[in-house]
């Protein structure tokens, strides 16, 4: 794939952007203080390094296959928290709230590049990574709902 100096310059962008997710949900998970919230950040973090990848390899000219369906397992949450704000909620909340925004933002940014792109096969990829970024975003409000943060 031949890629236009706006196309490239996009691809940048969202390197840019899949790098912070991946450091945002690996350090997030290691400050979590539930274990689901732990496991849901590890297990988000890997996805944003498979998004990081991906748009390594169309910086390079290559437009990978993506699976169809979606890569990212929906997972269930019991309550950990309570209605009571204790801090450990708190800092959870803060946590969430900060990776919330995060998805977003990144969701945005893959809209505006989908409609960028003149490749076929490179809009199907971003419109790919963009439905996982939203999946992200679901599962961390479901986790909020769950657990009462989320108003």
């Amino acid at each position: 794939m031949q890629l236009t100096q706006k196309e490239t310059e996009l691809l940048k962008d969202l390197k840019e952007e899949e790098t912070l997710c991946v450091d945002k949900y690996s350090r997030h998970a290691s400050c979590a203080k539930d274990t689901q919230l732990q496991s849901l950040f590890r297990q988000i973090a890997e996805n944003e390094q498979h998004h990081l990848d991906t748009i390594v390899k169309m910086q390079q000219g290559e437009v990978p296959k993506m699976s169809s369906g979606s890569s990212s397992s929906q997972p269930t949450f019991s309550p950990t928290y309570r209605t009571a704000d204790s801090e450990d909620k708190k800092s959870d909340r803060y946590l969430c709230n900060d990776v919330l925004s995060t998805e977003k933002h990144a969701s945005h940014l893959y809209d505006t590049c989908i409609f960028e792109f003149k490749d076929e096969n490179a809009r199907n990829v971003l419109n790919h990574i963009q439905k996982e970024e939203q999946e992200h975003g679901k599962m961390i409000y479901d986790y909020m709902s769950t657990n009462s943060m989320y108003s």
